[in-house]
């Protein structure tokens, strides 16, 4: 009878040398099988102090996510830098596995060594999807860190327009200051975030009041613009106080991105994922996404 090697197909197993290599491959079989034989289900690794758990949020292996949920999973356990997993959903934009966080009790109100929620960190990598999913949960949209920053100083500091939009929807403070006595306009100053410090002018009491704002330094966002070289910001208040212009047409100005995608400028569009000023998945004033602003979804990929 002659031998077939395709009747003796067998399935290779991978070999992983700990339970935390497991989940971020996503293998919840082998996760089971490991943790069936020994291994801990909080077990923390050497270098990173994660869990499993950790890393599941991390890597987006929402399946090995649910399963560790399933058996108990420490959903307060944090790392050296204080964070719990729904910390490092929120850091990397890993929507599905914040929700099953959430849905499972995880604290939204957590915060890490420099006092940053999970609210705090989805701000500040500009992952809008995720932050919404943390304030429908209930989180407070003007919580405070060590440094009286808010969400909304991080991200006008670091130039992330869709959560500040997103922010301000959800009733954010912009008038609030930091414990230096910032605005998030000096922060977007500073930076030179002309997107974010345009939409923050826009939505202040008074244009004067945002320009003319001094911190405890007694700066000005111009001052900040001069001091750091930020010629865009610097410009835009000249044309500002010079013309005694006033930003108008604000659903243009709120949604760039959502604008150059309605016009067809894949350029702008690009230009605008590509700095990480808005998100792919940014949802506008009216919840339109940019697929709804019929963008081809292959344009969008091939950014």
């Amino acid at each position: 009878m002659p031998f077939y090697c395709s009747s003796l197909v067998v399935e290779k197993k991978q070999n992983y040398t700990s339970v935390h290599e497991a989940v971020k491959a996503g293998d919840v079989e082998q996760l089971a099988l490991m943790i069936k034989s020994g291994a801990g289900v909080n077990e923390v690794d050497v270098v990173h102090k994660f869990t499993p758990l950790h890393c599941a949020a991390h890597s987006g292996s929402l399946e090995c996510l649910h399963w560790l949920l399933w058996h108990g999973a420490d959903t307060t356990h944090v790392t050296v830098r204080g964070w719990t997993a729904a910390h490092l959903a929120a850091i990397r934009g890993q929507d599905a596995c914040m929700q099953a966080l959430l849905i499972n009790g995880a604290n939204t109100e957590a915060q890490d060594d420099r006092g940053c929620t999970p609210a705090h960190l989805a701000a500040a990598h500009g992952q809008s999807y995720t932050l919404q999913t943390i304030l429908r949960s209930g989180a407070n949209v003007n919580v405070s860190d060590r440094n009286d920053w808010k969400p909304v100083h991080y991200a006008a500091f670091h130039g992330r327009l869709g959560c500040l939009q997103l922010l301000v929807r959800w009733g954010a403070c912009i008038d609030d200051v930091d414990n230096n006595g910032n605005l998030p306009a000096h922060l977007a100053a500073v930076e030179g975030h002309l997107h974010c410090f345009k939409f923050l002018v826009g939505k202040m009491a008074s244009v004067t009041h945002t320009l003319k704002a001094r911190n405890d330094q007694g700066e000005t966002p111009r001052d900040l613009a001069e001091q750091f070289f930020k010629d865009n910001i610097l410009q835009y208040i000249d044309g500002m106080e010079k013309e005694g212009e006033h930003p108008e047409a604000q659903e243009v100005l709120a949604f760039p991105a959502h604008d150059a995608a309605f016009k067809g400028d894949l350029l702008v569009l690009r230009r605008l994922v590509r700095s990480g000023v808005i998100n792919i998945n940014e949802r506008d004033d009216k919840g339109y996404t940019l697929m709804h602003k019929d963008v081809p979804i292959w344009q969008l990929w091939n950014f």
